[in-house]
């Protein structure tokens, strides 16, 4: 990525957690990037523009995480196990970028880019899927790529109930995470 582009992107993040996006301007953003304003134009169109690319951004960092946490050997109970770990770590170290994310998308007309966006993380989850269905340990009949879709969403989802909305202990976080587990295991399982 551009450096230019990669100052732009750090810089909203930071402006848009410290004002909120209703109140951040461009102005804010180019001179926390050290850039000329005419600079982020070539970039962004509006402020509301930079949210793709932060969304971009989390997505790249979740499979990152994944690449470098989930081993190929792993058995798939495990795998899956740490896969829900990791979204629930990233959820909460990004709690504050996530909700940026989701409040400046849903304001914008970028919501639709969120399918594309999300195409290496549906990929990477649907070929899992699809390895533990040769390897028969889920069952025969489960489409992988939509599968992949609904596994990502109800994961992501409740990650994002338990440190986005209510911040719960630790203790009720832990039990959302084995019951996610469950239910994913045996919705697969044969």
């Amino acid at each position: 990525m551009d450096d230019k582009k990669e100052k732009i992107i750090r810089s909203a993040i930071e402006v848009f957690k410290e004002k909120g996006i209703e109140k951040a301007k461009v102005s804010e953003i180019v001179k926390g990037a050290g850039i000329a304003q005419g600079t982020f134009y070539l970039y962004f169109s509006s402020k509301l523009a930079v949210m793709p690319s932060i969304a971009e951004k989390m997505v790249e960092k979740t499979m990152e995480a994944i690449e470098r946490e989930i081993k190929e050997e792993t058995p798939f109970d495990q795998k899956l196990e740490q896969i829900i770990e990791l979204v629930f770590e990233i959820t909460k170290e990004y709690k504050e970028i996530m909700a940026l994310i989701y409040a400046g998308l849903a304001s914008s007309d970028y919501l639709a880019q969120w399918e594309t966006i999300y195409q290496p993380y549906y990929k990477w989850m649907s070929n899992f899927l699809e390895n533990a269905k040769l390897e028969g340990e889920i069952r025969e009949d489960i489409d992988p790529k939509h599968t992949a879709e609904l596994i990502i969403g109800l994961i992501e989802s409740v990650a994002e109930q338990s440190y986005l909305y209510d911040n719960q202990e630790t203790s009720i976080i832990k039990r959302k995470k084995e019951e996610v587990f469950s239910f994913i295991k045996h919705g697969l399982k044969k």
